[in-house]
């Protein structure tokens, strides 16, 4: 075995990287991040997994993480949100379009006839809590001056900023972003009784004629306010595998143009609108400033000097509106009457504190049955890739123990992975390109 002298290699990414390139079974560990597509914050597993056929007992496969180079399996992290893991959120992009392709359209287990259903696309926004800096437009598209008589450009930093920072009511802003998923589950009970009320129905007559299916994602406006972008369809009361009534007309919409835009929402997060993509309080006290003692005595937390923040609000990177709504949102999460809303813990979402995307139980299949269907299929291909013959399910049984070792690369699989990044880009940019 050769020793390599990197001394001279000034950067210890590279170091690494040549290490881990003169590893004996670098061929494996390479296979380990191509498989993970890029991913950017993997988890790192150690433990082992045994396949038997429990008829005869024979031990059909094992595996342990023993056997890596590093010691360890890496698997996805699965993060939703594109700032995090762009790898990982662009899987689940790819499952949310697939959901609301499936309800618009048909498919994975959802008939083909539910694309007669009567369907709109709705976007429900959040109500003004002062003049913002904004760019609008005339009946024919042109964009007009800004209240500020200013024409803003689209990147300019102002756009969403109060014209008066002191008159803006920036408790109503944040209290509306905690109250926002309360505001669309009361939307679809209004919704359900209004067109009860337009049939001529009670509710419970109703109910056996029709249902309402929905998807739906948050998105954040540059005011750092939430709205819903929502596909909203009416079935037969088994959902969408029958019909609704013959008196619901049928709204034409565009299925995969409206699939693409919703799935796009799914992945962002509150840092869309210049905030920060992790939770600000101190983990050492969960926010509270202080610890108890056994006999019930606050002790001063001396991670955060009390304050309850991770890091002083101040010293925050993000632009002077964020920040106040940030504060805002410590500011109320402090009083008695907001305790339930916890605002503190959701400063970093300015106060919104729902799922980012959500449907109803009859609209289409599910994420975990996406997944379930991924897992199976890539199952699949390393018992194909294995040798292995095919398993009866009803006789084979695997058992395996991992245990949690730590997220992340060592800094030179963090240059291989980000290389894998960068050519699964490329080949989407060619392949939507037309491949010329």
């Amino acid at each position: 075995m050769v020793t390599l002298d990197l001394h001279h290699v000034a950067s210890p990414a590279v170091r690494d990287l040549l290490h881990l390139v003169n590893h004996p079974d670098f061929e494996r560990a390479q296979q380990q991040i191509e498989r993970l597509g890029g991913c950017a914050e993997p988890v790192r597993l150690t433990g082992r997994t045994t396949t038997v056929d429990t008829t005869t007992g024979e031990v059909l496969r094992a595996y342990t993480s023993a056997e890596e180079p590093t010691g360890s399996l890496l698997t996805t992290c699965g993060n939703r949100r594109s700032s995090r893991c762009p790898a990982c959120s662009r899987l689940y992009a790819a499952d949310t379009y697939h959901l609301i392709r499936a309800g618009l359209s048909g498919g994975k287990t959802v008939p083909d006839t539910v694309r007669t259903h009567p369907r709109v696309f709705a976007t429900l926004t959040a109500p003004s809590f002062g003049p913002v800096h904004n760019r609008p437009t005339t009946p024919g598209g042109d964009i007009r001056p800004c209240r500020c008589h200013q024409l803003h450009d689209s990147t300019d930093a102002l756009l969403g900023t109060p014209l008066n920072p002191a008159t803006y009511d920036y408790t109503g802003a944040v209290l509306f972003n905690a109250h926002a998923s309360a505001l669309w589950a009361r939307f679809t009970i209004y919704l359900r009784r209004e067109l009860a009320a337009r049939l001529g129905l009670t509710q419970k007559a109703a109910r056996a004629m029709l249902r309402i299916s929905f998807a739906k994602v948050v998105e954040y406006q540059k005011r750092g306010l939430v709205h819903f972008h929502a596909v909203i369809r009416l079935d037969g009361p088994d959902g969408s595998t029958t019909p609704p009534p013959p008196s619901a007309t049928v709204v034409v919409l565009t299925d995969q143009a409206v699939a693409a835009y919703v799935a796009k929402y799914a992945t962002k997060s509150a840092d869309a609108s210049g905030t920060l993509d992790h939770a600000l309080f101190c983990r050492p006290c969960q926010g509270r400033g202080a610890t108890l003692l056994p006999h019930g005595t606050p002790l001063p937390c001396t991670a955060c000097d009390g304050t309850g923040q991770a890091l002083p609000l101040s010293r925050l990177a993000v632009a002077r509106h964020v920040r106040q709504m940030i504060r805002t949102c410590w500011d109320l999460g402090r009083l008695p009457e907001f305790t339930g809303l916890k605002l503190w813990k959701w400063a970093h979402m300015l106060g919104f504190r729902g799922h980012f995307s959500t449907k109803s139980r009859r609209y289409s299949t599910t994420l975990g049955a996406l997944r379930d269907a991924r897992r199976t299929w890539r199952t699949e291909q390393a018992r194909s890739h294995a040798g292995l013959p095919e398993s009866d399910p009803t006789t084979t049984l695997v058992v395996g123990h991992w245990d949690y070792l730590g997220s992340g690369y060592s800094p030179g699989a963090a240059l291989l992975a980000a290389d894998v990044w960068h050519r699964k880009e490329l080949d989407r940019q060619f392949a939507a390109e037309g491949g010329c």
